[in-house]
């Protein structure tokens, strides 16, 4: 039943309208007939071990509530499936049309996972309904990149670089919509290349001119509109010379690509390193002593884990340089680089939040 997704017609789970939290279980009639039962489930993959039932139903309903997408003051979500073996869960939901909004949660992070949101393998379209939200939550990245004219092919990566590493290069040019990185279905590493889309359209084209021809290790970049024959919709803010190693952090610096006097380094330390305080200080002095080299270094940021909170900036280090010159020449020393076995990734940071600490 659970690998089919069935759910029964009484469902068992129920939360308080008012609080979220879960009641004591009672029987809850399902919302709607038999027929649009394959519409108002959906398959929610990568969930986090050990989760419940009644968690995943409290966050689902909550997040639909903060949403707006909750069409009446009763919960959505009438019931949960876990099967925990195979990692994955069905939802069920009252109506077809918060079903289909509740799409738009693909990719939401719950308990430090990236949940997939997927139609069941069943899934029939109902005549004159629509099949995808209608909805961008905000700060949601989905894992599934549609077709358009904005949809952007990112070739030539090394493979031992993660997701969050890839959309670490690619939101230097704004925030995502959707990002999928391919990766072997049987190994599930990286097979080089990705897909993504950005909130702001706009932001396409300068993405394309920032990272296009990027050398990035032994590798360069290609970036380009995925859809055969796209146009660039404003062909004169693509650059035509070739952008080598810099990779603009905001968004007021993208068109000059001027340097400023903070290097952001990525792909060099692990958060896990950075847990032993002389692990600590010995890789502060090998940076420290590293970017000492292109010029004179004024301070030096490496944002560490704290156990229970989530550190901004962990597993980034941060270097202010005197000058935007002395920091431009570190980018050129160090972007490709090896450290500890990785390929350091580098961008400009602004001065301005590296001051305030917002990493």
């Amino acid at each position: 039943m659970q690998a089919a997704g069935q759910i029964p017609t009484i469902a068992l789970l129920a939360t308080s309208a008012t609080t979220g939290v879960a009641a004591a279980p009672t029987q809850v009639p399902i919302v709607g007939s038999q027929m649009t039962r394959q519409a108002r489930r959906l398959y929610v993959g990568n969930i986090p071990f050990g989760v419940t039932e009644e968690s995943m139903a409290e966050f689902f309903n909550a997040q639909m509530r903060l949403a707006g997408l909750s069409q009446a003051p009763s919960n959505p979500v009438l019931a949960v499936q876990i099967n925990q073996d195979k990692n994955f869960a069905f939802l069920e939901f009252r109506s077809v049309d918060e079903t289909t909004q509740a799409m738009a949660f693909d990719g939401i992070i719950f308990q430090g996972q990236s949940l997939k949101i997927r139609r069941p393998h069943d899934y029939r379209p109902l005549p004159g309904i629509s099949e995808q939200p209608a909805f961008h939550v905000p700060g949601v990245v989905s894992t599934v990149v549609p077709d358009s004219p904005h949809k952007l092919f990112i070739g030539g990566l090394p493979n031992y670089l993660n997701d969050d590493q890839v959309k670490e290069l690619l939101t230097s040019f704004g925030p995502l919509k959707a990002f999928n990185l391919v990766k072997d279905s049987a190994t599930s590493l990286s097979k080089g290349y990705a897909f993504c889309e950005y909130v702001d359209i706009s932001a396409t084209d300068q993405a394309v001119a920032g990272l296009n021809g990027m050398q990035l290790g032994d590798k360069k970049l290609i970036v380009q509109r995925a859809s055969v024959g796209a146009k660039s919709t404003n062909p004169t803010s693509i650059v035509e010379t070739p952008v080598t190693l810099q990779v603009p952090g905001l968004q007021r610096l993208q068109n000059s690509g001027m340097p400023t006097e903070v290097l952001c380094l990525l792909n060099m330390v692990m958060p896990e390193e950075l847990v032993d305080d002389e692990d600590y200080e010995e890789i502060l002095e090998d940076i420290r002593e590293e970017c000492c080299k292109y010029g004179s270094v004024r301070s030096i940021e490496i944002p560490r884990p704290v156990d229970g909170v989530e550190v901004p900036g962990c597993g980034k280090i941060f270097v202010e340089y005197v000058s935007a010159a002395d920091c431009q020449k570190a980018m050129q020393a160090l972007t490709g680089r090896k450290f500890a076995n990785r390929v350091v990734v580098t961008k400009y940071y602004d001065p301005d939040m590296y001051h305030r600490h917002e990493f």
